[in-house]
């Protein structure tokens, strides 16, 4: 997870690459692992970052965090599936990395206040699912399941909101005898050339992120891990929705050098920092969102839809509109509420930051609902 109010898919002079140096396994030097080893162990390993008492929103902002309007919105696209789905007997909304539980609490709190029709005929109906590698945090509803994994045959909604983000995936680099595995040293994030990568790795860079010509020293993240978690997802779902929420990028992009340094990098209060996989701060790397939306479709997935957020968030209700002017005279109160939540809106919308993150949108069973289908 990254937060975009603190300069989404652009790192300012923060370092992504340590000097490289030759690491032998001597007594005095730890050993340096795949970045996609170091990664696991310093995020989801015994006192890893996602472990930690504060939880990720001590670290950065989502859009969960950003405004309860997200978690609104995500209620109304759990509507409208339903309403595709013919008001099914239950309904699941599966929260996929789910932090402390933010969203399913906002989404609680949203339908009890609700007095729509629409969901006064699915609260009754409704299962609300928590996947979530860290322990349950306290003060979440006895009605939520809160799990490890995903469950199966899920008919409804499946959100993955800044989740593949935190997938490991290893880093290659090109160099003058082929493209090389990068290691690093977890305790202080020191880089070593780490041999030549297997077909599976080149297969993947092939088709989606090519490193054939490349100057040397071009880096690559490798995104079939992601693409097998992804397809995981779609493959839970006997009927229904699954949308993956992130910051990423496209192959032609890619192909043309735009991340020829990569986009690993650290986030810690609040702050881009080095990405030193000691357990201290998130380690995150954009999402390769078409070779996921690829393994989904090869998963079973009928129907995709890949759009910016501020496409999906503006059809699903949210808006940065400003109140009229004369509502401050007229009623004040009023008036700085709605600026508030305009304030918020926007935060969600701007295409500098929250508003460019991608929605991959995938059904299966039933077509996607026209409002993520961009209709």
């Amino acid at each position: 997870m990254q937060p975009p109010a603190y300069g989404a898919g652009t790192f300012g002079d923060v370092s992504r690459r340590p000097i490289p140096h030759p690491l032998g396994r001597t007594p005095d030097r730890p050993r340096a692992l795949p970045w996609s080893d170091a990664t696991e162990q310093a995020l989801y390993g015994p006192g890893g970052f996602y472990h930690r008492p504060e939880g990720p929103a001590g670290h950065f902002r989502t859009s969960v965090h950003a405004s309860p309007q997200f978690a609104a919105a995500i209620g109304t696209l759990l509507v409208a599936v339903d309403r595709e789905l013919g008001h099914p007997p239950r309904i699941d909304l599966v929260d996929v990395g789910a932090g402390r539980g933010e969203l399913v609490r906002q989404l609680g709190t949203w339908i009890s206040a609700n007095e729509s029709e629409a969901w006064k005929g699915l609260s009754h109906r409704l299962r609300l699912q928590a996947v979530e590698r860290a322990e349950r945090p306290a003060g979440l509803p006895d009605a939520l399941v809160w799990s490890a994994e995903l469950p199966e045959d899920i008919v409804g909604l499946v959100v993955a909101n800044e989740w593949l983000d935190n997938v490991p995936v290893d880093v290659v680099e090109s160099a003058p005898d082929g493209t090389q595995r990068v290691l690093v040293v977890p305790t202080t994030g020191e880089e070593a050339p780490g041999g030549p990568i297997g077909l599976r790795d080149a297969a993947w860079l092939n088709r989606w992120w090519p490193l054939t010509g490349a100057p040397e020293g071009t880096r690559a993240e490798i995104g079939y891990p992601r693409d097998a978690a992804w397809a995981g997802v779609v493959r839970s779902l006997a009927r229904g929705v699954a949308v993956a929420i992130d910051y990423g990028h496209l192959r032609a992009d890619r192909a043309n050098g735009a991340y020829a340094t990569g986009t690993l990098t650290g986030y810690r209060a609040g702050r881009a920092v080095p990405p030193v996989p000691d357990g201290a701060c998130d380690l995150t790397s954009h999402v390769a969102m078409d070779s996921c939306a690829a393994a989904g479709t090869a998963a079973g997935a009928d129907d995709t839809r890949l759009v910016r957020q501020r496409t999906a968030l503006a059809a699903l209700g949210v808006t940065g509109a400003r109140p009229p002017i004369e509502l401050a005279t007229n009623d004040p109160a009023a008036y700085v509420q709605q600026l508030g939540r305009a304030s918020e809106g926007a935060e969600l919308l701007d295409p500098q930051g929250l508003g460019a993150f991608w929605w991959l949108a995938q059904s299966v069973g039933m077509p996607l609902p026209a409002l993520v289908a961009g209709e």
